[in-house]
């Protein structure tokens, strides 16, 4: 059984022979009676000579594939982005995970995907309860965060948690998500929530997980003075 078809037990020799003798048959002219006279039918009656095999019948030519059901194309998923300080409402499609997403959106704005911090859906403001995760609607709006102004910070760690939450956009940036009321890091007022982390004494982090930069954060000893370099998202015209 292959393929779901019987097949007969037949050897390769013997499908060959067949073969031959069917070939040779076809070739053969035609030597029957005069037109006036009833021609006999071509019949074997005697006995096969020794060795020789009976001409096969024709087989039926192979029946038509079944047909199945019939594929229609995809539609394609549109979405609306805009760039979170202020730009004309572009349209894009076609991404499958957040670089090509970036990429994208860059695109249609005519900016380096590099320039893309982070997205947040249906909100242009810096909220991380909006922030674009797994999955997107449909209906759902994409604001573009793009690179704002750099900064850098020296901080002094008093106790063990500075009070950050870490998180990355997937695609190279991590970035601030939580700063807890009361620690080392609240009191300084120039680190905001959204702020990339870009470097730590002088040594990029650009390419880092957020658990990695975490790491290096928490390996910073009590004490000792150590150097933030931060970038903030870009700011709409106006605002503070």
């Amino acid at each position: 059984m292959e393929n779901g078809e019987a097949k007969s037990p037949q050897t390769e020799e013997e499908t060959v022979a067949i073969a031959a003798a069917a070939a040779a048959a076809s070739a053969a002219p035609e030597t029957g009676a005069p037109d006036d006279e009833p021609k006999a039918q071509s019949q074997t009656t005697g006995p096969n000579p020794e060795g020789s095999e009976p001409t096969a019948p024709p087989l039926p030519p192979p029946s038509p594939p079944l047909a199945g059901p019939a594929e229609y194309p995809r539609p394609r998923l549109v979405f609306h982005t805009q760039l979170a300080h202020g730009s004309p409402t572009g349209r894009i499609s076609g991404f499958t995970n957040v670089k090509e997403l970036y990429a994208k959106i860059a695109e249609v704005f005519n900016i380096s995907a590099s320039e893309i911090l982070f997205c947040t859906l249906n909100s242009h403001k810096v909220d991380m309860q909006k922030l674009l995760g797994g999955q997107i609607g449909l209906e759902d709006f994409i604001f573009a965060h793009v690179r704002g102004e750099t900064k850098e910070v020296e901080v002094t760690k008093t106790e063990d948690a500075l009070g950050l939450t870490i998180t990355d956009n997937g695609a190279g940036y991590a970035f601030i998500k939580r700063i807890k009321e009361g620690s080392t890091i609240d009191q300084l007022k120039t680190v905001c929530v959204g702020d990339h982390i870009e470097a730590i004494n002088d040594q990029s982090i650009v390419g880092c997980r957020h658990y990695e930069v975490a790491k290096m954060l928490k390996e910073q000893p009590r004490g000792v003075p150590f150097t933030l370099r931060l970038v903030e998202p870009k700011k709409a015209f106006g605002e503070s």
